[in-house]
C-alpha cells in the first residue's frame, strides 16, 4: 500500500465508524412518561372542569405542577425553547386531544353530555388521583 492509500483507507475507516455509531439524542418529551404522564392529567383536568360546571380547576396546583414539570425537563436536558416547542405544537396538541377523548371514552364519558364529565370528575376526586388532585367540587 502507498503512502497516500494509508491515510485514505484510515478516513474511510473513521467516516465510516462515524456513521455507524448512534447518534445521542434525546427522545421527544411525549416519550418520557413522567412529563408525559403529567401533562396528559393536566390536560384531562382543564377538560373536565371546561365541561362540568360543578367542578372547578385547583388553579394554584397545577400552574406549580407545569413549573415543576419544566423545571423536570430542564434537569432531563431539555431547553425552554425544546419545551416551548412541545407544549405549543399543533401536531402534539391533536396527539394529546386524541389520547385524551379515546381515554375520556373508555371511562364513560360521553364527549356530547356534560353530566358524564360530571360524574367521571367526581368519581377522580374521591379516589384523588392525578386528574382529581387538579380538581374541586363547587
Amino acid at each position: 500500500m502507498t503512502h497516500i492509500a494509508k491515510p485514505a483507507v484510515a478516513a474511510a475507516l473513521i467516516l465510516g465508524l462515524s456513521a455507524a455509531s448512534p447518534v445521542l439524542s434525546k427522545p421527544s418529551l411525549r416519550d418520557v412518561p413522567e412529563i408525559e404522564n403529567s401533562l396528559f392529567s393536566i390536560a384531562i383536568a382543564d377538560e373536565v372542569r371546561d365541561q362540568c360546571d360543578g367542578i372547578s380547576a385547583r388553579l394554584l396546583k397545577a400552574i406549580g405542577q407545569l413549573r415543576a414539570l419544566k423545571a423536570r425537563a430542564n434537569d432531563l436536558g431539555y431547553s425552554d425553547d425544546e419545551i416551548r416547542a412541545y407544549v405549543e405544537s399543533d401536531g402534539e396538541k391533536a396527539r394529546m386531544r386524541a389520547k385524551g377523548e379515546a381515554f375520556l371514552k373508555q371511562n364513560g364519558v360521553r364527549l356530547d353530555a356534560p353530566e358524564t364529565f360530571c360524574a367521571f370528575g367526581h368519581a377522580e376526586i374521591a379516589k384523588n388521583s392525578a386528574i382529581g388532585a387538579l380538581l374541586r367540587a363547587r
